[in-house]
């Protein structure tokens, strides 16, 4: 609920960010990346619904059944009147199984799978805070269990559990320096920037949620020295996000199937990402760690990009009504409608990759996406009905003008283009 009413805080702190980083003339941001970032978010918040209805219910169902100590209530969602004891208990013990759940969920193949998609992005600001795994909830489930089992109410856990996350949208920034002694107890951008590096130096440290203590406590902590280098060790290269969120499992599957021990075949998930198995080992230098490497940047034409940007920030609208009037659709358009704003962003992520398959998903999704409003209205995707004469009217007119829009860019999505960063493009053009 408090992350869902932060929203549109969330968005004017990242044009703050936006226009100072303009101001310093530090190139902080960049389209193709913040789009994907939020893009991925929406996948969680759309596509992780599911989810933490299972965390929510787990957690209630252990708390009402076996929990050791009472209290203070017998309500489960109704904290009012709780003392400040426990709501500082909550919120510490909240915090440190945080940071066990976040470092397992870089030591473990099966975790690192659910959390890859927050740390893919080659850039570090605040739009990088929203860009979150849709499976990352299941993995961490587990490790908050024992809040319940102590007696945390359901409702003091998931207030405290949102305010842990709302305190680390901020500290994704570069534009803020040190904190000075804050820097000792806090987690604050300095440190989080380090966690988001893929030097060798900076990799798998600063786990830490609202305290950076743990981290001091248990030997993960490291001093942000100069920059890192942003993103994975090997690069996602794709701005698609359904991709970005299920990349990594694929891996684990392809290395599971291929390995001819069947110990390294069960083993694999639980092992740490490095780990290879016996008969698939690579020597291969990782690209983050070449001196000539450089960002994926694909470069589609102006047009091209402010076309994606248009048709984003409509799916970025209709997102915000989904949230809104989830709770009163059926299973049936729930899952629809969720499918397609997925359908969606992946489609907007396939024009920025200069994808050739984006030549015909593009008018397949808005073929899509108008059959779905004009048949059911806005209502399909929880906005109040829209359905009239005029509402279809000005639809169909957007539609037919996007359609031929977009086919004047039709001939750039060709297999010879696709994936070219703006370097490559630019010696693919002279030659």
């Amino acid at each position: 609920m408090y992350i869902i009413l932060a929203i549109p805080v969330f968005f004017i702190l990242i044009g703050i960010e936006l226009g100072v980083s303009l101001f310093q003339r530090r190139m902080v941001y960049r389209l193709n990346d913040s789009i994907n970032d939020l893009s991925m978010g929406m996948i969680s918040m759309v596509g992780g619904a599911f989810f933490r209805t299972i965390e929510f219910m787990g957690y209630w169902y252990v708390w009402e059944t076996w929990r050791l100590f009472e209290l203070g209530t017998s309500d489960p969602f109704n904290p009012v009147g709780l003392t400040a004891g426990v709501w500082v208990g909550c919120f510490l013990a909240k915090d440190f199984m945080y940071y066990w759940a976040h470092r397992m969920s870089h030591e473990m193949n099966l975790g690192w799978a659910t959390h890859i998609a927050h740390h893919q992005s080659e850039e570090y600001n605040l739009s990088v805070a929203l860009r979150q795994g849709v499976f990352q909830g299941l993995f961490f489930w587990p490790f908050y269990i024992p809040l319940a089992f102590i007696g945390f109410p359901p409702g003091v856990y998931f207030v405290c559990s949102q305010f842990n996350t709302l305190y680390q949208f901020w500290i994704h920034t570069r534009i803020i320096g040190r904190l000075g002694p804050l820097e000792w107890v806090f987690n604050t951008p300095s440190h989080h920037r380090v966690h988001h590096g893929s030097d060798v130096k900076y990799i798998d440290r600063n786990h830490g949620g609202t305290l950076i203590v743990w981290d001091r406590l248990f030997g993960t902590f490291q001093q942000e020295e100069e920059e890192p280098n942003y993103g994975i060790v090997t690069p996602l290269k794709s701005w698609n996000p359904a991709w970005a969120q299920v990349h990594y499992f694929v891996k684990l599957f392809r290395q599971a199937w291929a390995a001819p021990r069947w110990q390294d075949k069960l083993t694999l998930w639980f092992r740490a990402p490095a780990f290879q198995p016996r008969g698939l080992e690579t020597n291969a230098v990782p690209e983050t760690r070449r001196e000539n490497y450089r960002k994926y940047n694909a470069a589609p034409p102006l047009g091209l990009k402010i076309y994606a940007l248009l048709h984003f920030i409509f799916v970025l609208l209709l997102v915000t009504g989904w949230l809104d009037g989830e709770r009163a659709m059926g299973w049936a358009q729930w899952c629809t409608s969720a499918a397609l704003i997925i359908f969606c962003l992946m489609s907007i992520g396939a024009i920025f990759d200069l994808k050739p398959w984006a030549r015909w998903v593009e008018p397949l999704r808005l073929v899509l996406m108008s059959g779905a409003m004009l048949t059911y209205g806005g209502g399909f995707f929880g906005f109040p009905d829209l359905n009239g004469g005029a509402f279809n009217m000005v639809l169909c007119a957007a539609v037919l003008a996007s359609l031929i829009w977009f086919g004047r860019y039709h001939a750039k999505l060709s297999p010879a283009r696709e994936g070219l960063d703006e370097g490559a493009g630019a010696a693919h053009a002279e030659a």
